[in-house]
């Protein structure tokens, strides 16, 4: 039976038959600790089969089936939950988020909803004037170029009429950051510095830095930033996966993941104070010499899959080219505005890439690769068609993140490599725009590419996320434009490439649990796999196309818990 259908089930229910004339005992230890009835349960198994109720045991789902058929499993210590026919959907997996950026409320000053320049700096100084001089102040990712009315991001000058006495240093979407003059003189940064290799600083008429720093250029002061203790990192992840139940989140690929970050999600998951699922996207700084990279990739022996169903390693992730809202993706044609035919900039070359990808391969990790411009994407795909030569990468699901421009001939080659793609479509929501002014309409609409990669790969290669906090974390608001392909203002980029609901649903779970290789435990709901799973505020199947993103998860239960109830 398919979404939409009547609701129906027997085929779980084998599982019922072998435990029904027990139920009635007390003491039976086969009867689930909780069952919900009267929903309209979509499994998203292979029929699409839609369901009335669900009994859930240890953690993992025992039966789906009917009322009828579930409710007499119950015994006297059993939860039942009645539903009153809304709907359950299995809990979502957002497969690119830097999901801790969701716990730094108290931490950073929000800029997210700054509209102009003189916005973001009344911000920034209302935040400056609770914090003691001489503290940092910092930011998560926001994007001023799409955001701000000036369209530009903010100077050092700027930053310094507003906090002269503290370090001010602004994250945006890792490409390009802001710093005021503190900050660049604790970085030991002034007007003869030069631009680092891969990147650069900004400067003004008078050939002064102007504290925009581009690409390499970054780290020079993301590194003297001091960092969090640890009992102020294990409350943002904290507060990061309660943010992500609220939105019905149940699993995430952590998209950049920091040493430190491992340690941190460890400790919180063997303190069973974990309520998300995840998978990280190991990040290190690549060695200028391949030894000291070889030597990374050795680490301790654990590889990619070493974990459980709380934590697991996903693979490595390497930055390739930058970003189509930021002109510096990596285009095969130049971008229409340039002056000097430029193409986009690679933070490493084609060489050095291949080098990094072989080694990782060889050393048994998976790789995940930045990269968004069509000219990035043949390159990624040189590096892992040159690996594939040297040991298979065909059931290894390495991984293009983003790919945000790929060309359909490139989804070709990815399938036959045995790659994936995880893309983000709620990058054009607010930035569509620019995508426009910067690379023109065509490419605007053609971006993120949706009906076209599950034409040429299947959905079971593909998964979505947001890349948040680059974008909104709302997964209702990423299927809204998944399946509509609007922006705020109702204009619609490339509407050939809208799909339908049920595509934009497995995106976010039976095609995104392939990612963790994890589409035997969950991303659907079915016997035997884990309870993981949320009950909407309306039926994502049938309301008004409008209504997709303003519906929220009423609640959510990770492992058969409660982890969030509205």
């Amino acid at each position: 039976m398919h979404l939409g259908a009547k609701c129906l089930i027997a085929g779980a229910i084998a599982i019922g038959a072998s435990v029904l004339p027990a139920v009635a005992q007390q003491s039976d230890p086969n009867a689930p600790q909780v069952v919900l009835t009267g929903g309209k349960i979509l499994t998203l198994d292979g029929q699409s089969t839609i369901a009335q109720a669900l009994a859930i045991r240890d953690g993992k789902i025992l039966a789906v089936g009917s009322d009828a058929a579930i409710k007499p499993l119950a015994g006297p210590q059993t939860r039942v939950i009645d539903l009153a026919g809304k709907s359950v959907v299995p809990g979502l997996i957002d497969t690119h988020a830097h999901f801790k950026a969701a716990g730094l409320g108290d931490y950073v000053v929000y800029l997210g909803g700054a509209k102009d320049v003189a916005g973001a700096l009344d911000l920034i100084r209302a935040f400056v004037a609770k914090k003691r001089p001489g503290a940092w102040i910092t930011t998560g990712g926001w994007h001023p170029p799409s955001q701000l009315a000036e369209k530009r991001y903010l100077t050092r000058q700027e930053l310094d009429s507003v906090s002269p006495n503290n370090p001010v240093y602004l994250r945006t979407v890792g490409h390009f950051s802001m710093a005021n003059s503190l900050a660049l003189q604790k970085a030991g940064i002034s007007k003869s510095t030069p631009d680092p290799a891969g990147g650069a600083f900004e400067r003004d008429a008078s050939g002064d830095i102007n504290g925009v720093l581009v690409e390499t250029a970054i780290p020079l002061v993301e590194n003297i930033v001091p960092p969090y203790t640890e009992d102020e990192e294990l409350r943002q992840y904290r507060l990061a996966e309660a943010a992500l139940n609220r939105l019905g989140i149940t699993s995430v690929v952590e998209g950049a993941t920091s040493a430190r970050d491992t340690q941190i999600l460890q400790k919180l998951a063997l303190a069973g104070d974990a309520t998300v699922r995840v998978g990280t996207m190991f990040r290190p700084e690549p060695p200028a010499d391949s030894a000291g990279w070889d030597a990374i990739m050795s680490g301790n022996g654990a590889t990619s899959g070493f974990g459980d169903d709380w934590l697991k390693l996903g693979g490595i992730k390497i930055f390739y080219d930058g970003g189509m809202t930021l002109k510096t993706a990596m285009m095969r044609d130049a971008y229409p505005d340039s002056h000097d035919d430029y193409h986009g900039i690679a933070q490493v070359t084609p060489e050095r890439l291949k080098q990094l990808v072989s080694i990782a391969n060889l050393r048994g990790w998976r790789v995940g690769v930045h990269v968004v411009g069509d000219l990035g994407v043949d390159q990624v795909l040189d590096a892992f068609e040159a690996a594939d030569k040297e040991k298979s990468i065909k059931d290894r699901r390495f991984v293009l993140i983003h790919a945000s421009l790929i060309r359909p001939e490139q989804m070709e080659r990815a399938r036959r490599v045995g790659a994936r793609i995880d893309f983000q479509n709620a990058f054009m929501w607010d930035k569509a725009a620019t995508v426009a002014r910067f690379l023109g309409r065509p490419t605007a609409d053609r971006a993120v590419p949706t009906r076209t990669l599950i034409e040429k790969m299947g959905l079971e290669n593909l998964g979505a996320g947001t890349d948040f906090p680059v974008n909104p974390l709302n997964p209702f608001l990423t299927m809204y434009i998944m399946v509509t392909r609007k922006d705020p203002a109702g204009q619609v980029y490339g509407a050939s490439e809208a799909i339908g609901r049920e595509q934009a649903l497995r995106l976010y779970t039976s095609a995104a649990s392939r990612y963790m290789f994890e589409e035997t435990r969950k991303g659907t709901l079915e016997a035997g796999k884990l309870a993981d799973l949320v009950v909407l505020s309306a039926d994502f199947m049938t309301v008004p196309d409008d209504q997709i993103k303003d519906i929220t998860a009423d609640m959510t239960m990770v492992g058969g818990k409660i982890v969030f109830q509205r």
